[in-house]
C-alpha cells in the first residue's frame, strides 16, 4: 500500500518522521506518559473486537465502509480503533499518530495478533507525509482540537480523501464543554478525589481500571493543547474545502434525524443548532466531554 508522498525511516514496523513542531511537541510529551486509550493485559483480537462491537458509531462506521477499501484514522494513539476496523476484512487501514511510544504498543498488538491490514505513521499531521486523494474514509474521532491549528489541520485531512470518500470528524463543542470546563475549576482546586465524586463518566464506572481512569483524567482536565468549536464554524469548514454535510451527532435538524449516520440529513436552521449545543450541557453528550461529530463527504 504506497500511501506516503515522503521517504520514511522504518522502526518497529512503524513508518516514521522526525517531530520538530513545538505544540506537537508538546502533545506527544503529553501521551508519551499515559498512552491513550490503555490497553487491558488479557487484550486480544476477540477483545478489541467485542470493544469496537460496543461503540455503535464505530461499529457503523465498519459496517457502511464495506470491504477493499483504504481507510486512515488521524490521532489513532494506541491503534484500537484502526485495528478493529482491520479485524475481519480486507479493507487496509493507516493510523497516523504523532506519539511513537502510542504507535509501538499498537504495533506490537498487531504483531502479536497476526494482525496485516494495518500500518502506523508517526508523523506530524503539519507535515503533510501521506498522498492526496488516496483514501477512502477518514476517521479523525477526538483529535483536531489538539493541535495547534484545528482548521488547517481539517484542510490537511480533507486531501488526503479521494472524490466521493467519507471524513468524520469529532471535535469539543464550544457550549456542550462548560460543564467539564467548570469540573476543570475544581479539579485545580481539590485534585482527582473531588473529580471520581463528580465527573459522570467515572461516578457511573463507566470506566473502572486504575490506568484508564488516570488517562481519561489526564484527557479531560490537564490537557496542554485544547480548543472547542460550534456547529456553524465547521460547517463553514465543510462549504469552504467542498465537504457535503451528510449527518452529524447529535442531530443539527430536528425534522430529519436519520439512525443511520451515513444517510444524508438537513443541517436544520441556526436556531435549531443553537438549541443542539445548549442541550449538551444537560445530556450525555456533556457528560461525555461535549464531544460532537460531523461526518461529511468530498464532492471533488
Amino acid at each position: 500500500m504506497d500511501f506516503l508522498k515522503k521517504q520514511a525511516k522504518v522502526e518497529d514496523e512503524i513508518f516514521t518522521f522526525q517531530i520538530s513542531d513545538k505544540t506537537t511537541k508538546s502533545v506527544t510529551d503529553f501521551y508519551r506518559e499515559k498512552p491513550f486509550p490503555h490497553y487491558n493485559k488479557k487484550d486480544n483480537k476477540a477483545s478489541l473486537l467485542h470493544s469496537g462491537d460496543s461503540n455503535f458509531l464505530a461499529k457503523i462506521f465498519k459496517q457502511f465502509v464495506g470491504f477493499n477499501k483504504n481507510i486512515l484514522e488521524i490521532g489513532c494513539g494506541t491503534g484500537q480503533l484502526s485495528i478493529y476496523f482491520a479485524i475481519g476484512s480486507n479493507n487496509r487501514i493507516v493510523g497516523l499518530d504523532p506519539t511513537k511510544e502510542s504507535l509501538k504498543i499498537a504495533s506490537r498488538f498487531t504483531k502479536e495478533n497476526k494482525i496485516k491490514n494495518v500500518r502506523f505513521v508517526n508523523a506530524d499531521l503539519f507535515d503533510n507525509v501521506l498522498k492526496d486523494s488516496f483514501f477512502d474514509f477518514i476517521w479523525c474521532n477526538g483529535v483536531l482540537h489538539h493541535t495547534k491549528d484545528p482548521y488547517e489541520a481539517f484542510k490537511l485531512s480533507v486531501k488526503y480523501l479521494k472524490k466521493d470518500g467519507y471524513i468524520l470528524v469529532g471535535l469539543y463543542n464550544k457550549i456542550g464543554r462548560i460543564r467539564t470546563n467548570i469540573r476543570k475549576l475544581i479539579f485545580k482546586i481539590f485534585g482527582k478525589k473531588m473529580i471520581l465524586k463528580i465527573d459522570p463518566i467515572l461516578r457511573k464506572n463507566k470506566i473502572k481500571a486504575d490506568d484508564q481512569i488516570d488517562a481519561w483524567i489526564r484527557d479531560q482536565y490537564i490537557h496542554p493543547v485544547e480548543s472547542t468549536h460550534t456547529f456553524d464554524e465547521v460547517l463553514n469548514w465543510f462549504k469552504r474545502n467542498d465537504i457535503d454535510f451528510i449527518n452529524s451527532i447529535p442531530s443539527t435538524n430536528f425534522d430529519d434525524y436519520k439512525k443511520n449516520f451515513f444517510q444524508k440529513s438537513g443541517k436544520g436552521n441556526f436556531f435549531s443548532r443553537i438549541f443542539t449545543q445548549l442541550s449538551m450541557i444537560f445530556n450525555s453528550y456533556g457528560d461525555d466531554g461535549g464531544l460532537f461529530v460531523f461526518i461529511g463527504k468530498k464532492n471533488v
